[in-house]
């Protein structure tokens, strides 16, 4: 069984998330999504809208996802990689070159980011009618 790795915060979830999830399950068997936590968000000076539970929830619910495993630190790729049996990681294109260190362990692969939506945008667009 072929195991894909990837990881997000997958707040406000949208059709490029989706897209990202399907294709990164279209490179094995079984589709792994490191989750970040409310408390490693922090520590990125990120505010997610949904909590991690309900975020979760929520990934747990899309046909694509196989597991969801919480993403505590920056630093515990590598172990979950390993721990995992995981032969690819994938992230977005945005992420390039970022993530080779882990070619060490396994084949890494950075998806394309699907053109014309992204969190920051719809949280830009919410924050615009709010604000009028």
């Amino acid at each position: 069984m072929k195991k894909v790795l990837t990881y997000g915060t997958f707040d406000l979830l949208h059709f490029g998330h989706i897209n990202l999830l399907s294709r990164a399950k279209d490179l094995g068997d079984h589709l792994i999504v490191g989750l970040s936590t409310d408390e490693f968000n922090k520590g990125k000076n990120k505010q997610a809208y949904h909590s991690y539970e309900n975020r979760k929830l929520i990934l747990e619910s899309i046909r694509f996802v196989d597991e969801v495993i919480p993403e505590n630190n920056w630093d515990q790729k590598i172990k979950d990689v390993i721990k995992h049996n995981v032969d690819i990681f994938v992230m977005g294109d945005d992420w390039k070159g970022k993530f080779d260190f882990l070619k060490d362990y396994c084949e890494v692969i950075y998806l394309p980011r699907t053109i014309g939506i992204s969190t920051s945008q719809i949280k830009n667009d919410l924050n615009m009618v709010k604000n009028g």
